[in-house]
């Protein structure tokens, strides 16, 4: 019998409980369940939190509702024993979204026998930090550090613009960009912008570096790259992708990751073009 508990905010303690459990089940299935926007989730109000619990009160599963789309997750000593159905049947009856990162048989087959079919998939690409191409900025441009409570408005302005139809990066706020500010990997160092004369933004190369896991070794990431619609200056993209390639390669990292959707034809073609290829694949269910 599986006790599942609805909550709008977890407990210190039921963080760090959650947290291990998706330690766990990366451990067993080689990805993480979670993704960034779920382990931020975990601190705050936005989500609505689903935790599993067996007969014995241990955490055995965990889910989260937010406003574009969920995840879930069993620990993996616990599954096949109706605990994700459980969480699905919480979370409601009418239109639902989960993320399944890595694209395994079992999620496909959980997920098609609660009547979800695919509707997005994101795929991570990869490359080595080596033998990189020697792509200059635009005349007019430079390239500087971010600086925290000065250039955060105008960065939102350019984010916007630049991801007004993506479904979950053209809507960031000012708490969202914060939170990042709070994380520890956060280092402004690392946030490029590209700026005109006049100091303007016209683009930006956020990057990101993970620290060594269980599984994993320490990572430089593309974590958003983009570039003002209204600034027209060619080949701004590719040569900010590969400043900040070279930021991470001089950080002393092998290896970087992006994410990227697999309909965004022009970003693929961009990092194909640049040496990445796919490594996993992250999938968006949908229940209408």
């Amino acid at each position: 019998m599986t006790d599942v508990r609805p909550m709008n905010r977890l407990t210190p303690a039921e963080v760090a409980d959650v947290l291990a459990l998706a330690a766990a089940a990366e451990e067993a299935d080689g990805v993480g369940p979670l993704s960034e926007e779920g382990v931020l989730g975990l601190r705050g109000t936005a989500h609505r939190h689903l935790l599993a619990f067996a007969e014995d009160e241990e955490l055995v599963g965990y889910a989260y509702l937010a406003e574009t789309a969920g995840e879930l997750v069993v620990h993996p000593k616990h599954r096949l024993r109706g605990h994700g159905t459980a969480l699905l049947a919480a979370a409601g009856p009418g239109e639902l979204q989960f993320w399944a990162h890595g694209d395994e048989p079992a999620a496909r087959a959980f997920a098609e026998r609660a009547g979800f079919t695919r509707s997005r998939v994101l795929w991570q690409m990869r490359r080595p930090l080596t033998d990189l191409p020697d792509v200059p900025l635009p005349e007019d441009v430079r390239v500087r550090a971010f600086v925290p409570g000065a250039d955060d408005t105008a960065w939102l302005g350019v984010n916007a613009r630049a991801f007004a139809h993506h479904p979950e990066q053209g809507r960031w706020t000012l708490e969202d960009l914060r939170l990042r500010f709070a994380e520890p990997w956060f280092d402004p160092e690392g946030f490029l912008l590209a700026v005109d004369r006049t100091d303007t933004l016209v683009g930006f190369h956020w990057t990101k570096v993970h620290p060594p896991t269980a599984v994993e070794p320490a990572l430089g990431e593309i974590y958003i790259l983009g570039a003002d619609p209204g600034g027209h200056r060619r080949g701004l993209g590719t040569a900010l992708s590969v400043a900040g390639l070279r930021h991470l390669a001089d950080r002393g990292l092998s290896d970087v990751l992006l994410y990227v959707d697999e309909s965004n034809t022009a970003a693929v073609a961009l990092y194909r073009r640049l040496g990445f290829e796919i490594h996993t694949t992250d999938v968006q269910y949908h229940r209408s």
